[in-house]
């Protein structure tokens, strides 16, 4: 984010992560290998003392139509955060504790979306944030318009790609340049709306992919809408881009991390760049994540507020969902918080 921007049956949570982890076990014969380091049952007491803090925090801020207005930023991305890091904790969103929140937020998000387009906007960031809490919903949360309204937001996201000039997305749907930050959303959106089992075809994303690469630069950075002025935060949501597509081992990558990892600039926006380089790190290694995830618990915890939230540019809101969001890793209850 740069300045001026801005039908399946209810499955519970844990029985959903469950299945899916049942469903990816390697044959008998094959080695056990561990997909993280640590596990969910071993979160750190800190964390999940500041993570319910912060959650009772955006219930109740939460508005009665389920949105949580903020004076910088256009609310259905803010909804859409809120809702996915109440869903990252891992309660049952159907009879649990958020469950009020989480259906409130969701009803507010879907009511959000023109029927006939699946644009759920004012901008593509509030489309492509909108889109992956309907896909992190979808299947765990029983509400039968989430199917239908994910298929149509999914549907939005590859038709303005495929009017693009550059295989990407800007601003809004009739924009036909690009640029990484805005064009981050809507690839973690679709890669999770693949993991929910919504069609996605692989050449949206190798295509999506390609654009990310173009920006690069040669010390391995991120630019804005070419190859130039790379910073850590759009170089973190290209590292997770690459890593959620499987391209790990790629050298763009690893030369994408080395800058990460090497960054001294101070994000504009914190909690944004801590959402994106949190699930960063914790795909590219074990050890990286550790590092990174200690540090990050103990400046959230040195910042966060009395009330349980974290303050900053557009709000305590955004702020604080995406502060959650970044420890949320710890949890891992999330399909999209996978190695």
């Amino acid at each position: 984010m740069d300045a001026g921007a801005l039908n399946m049956a209810p499955l519970n949570l844990n029985a959903a992560r469950t299945l899916l982890a049942l469903a990816c076990l390697a044959p008998a014969s094959a080695p056990a290998q561990a997909p993280f380091s640590g596990s969910p049952e071993s979160v750190p007491a800190q964390v999940e003392r500041m993570y319910v803090k912060g959650m009772d925090f955006l219930v109740r801020t939460q508005s009665p139509d389920g949105s949580w207005p903020e004076e910088q930023m256009n609310r259905p991305a803010i909804a859409a955060l809120a809702v996915v890091s109440l869903l990252a904790h891992g309660d049952d969103p159907n009879f649990g504790p958020y469950k009020p929140a989480i259906h409130r937020g969701l009803d507010f998000i879907l009511k959000q979306q023109v029927p006939a387009s699946g644009y759920i906007g004012p901008t593509m960031y509030n489309h492509g944030f909108a889109t992956l809490a309907l896909a992190e919903s979808y299947g765990a949360v029983d509400d039968p318009r989430l199917g239908p309204a994910l298929r149509r937001a999914v549907k939005l996201i590859l038709t303005v790609q495929q009017a693009s000039s550059f295989n990407a997305w800007r601003y809004s749907p009739e924009e036909r340049d690009a640029d990484t930050t805005v064009s981050g959303a809507q690839m973690v959106a679709l890669l999770a709306a693949r993991n929910a089992g919504v069609p996605v075809p692989e050449k949206s994303i190798q295509d999506g992919l390609h654009y990310y690469y173009s920006c690069q630069t040669a010390n391995g950075g991120i630019g804005y809408q070419n190859a130039s002025a790379p910073n850590a935060t759009r170089t973190a949501i290209g590292c997770l881009v690459m890593a959620l597509a499987k391209e790990k081992n790629s050298a763009a990558f690893q030369s994408a991390f080395q800058f990460l990892r090497t960054s001294q600039e101070k994000a504009q926006y914190p909690a944004y760049f801590r959402y994106y380089a949190s699930q960063a790190y914790f795909q590219a290694s074990p050890e990286a994540w550790d590092q990174w995830n200690h540090q990050n618990i103990i400046e959230l915890r040195a910042s966060q507020a009395a009330d349980g939230s974290w303050d900053g540019p557009i709000g305590p809101a955004f702020n604080t969902a995406g502060s959650l969001l970044s420890l949320a890793v710890n949890y891992r209850y999330l399909p999209i918080y996978e190695r």
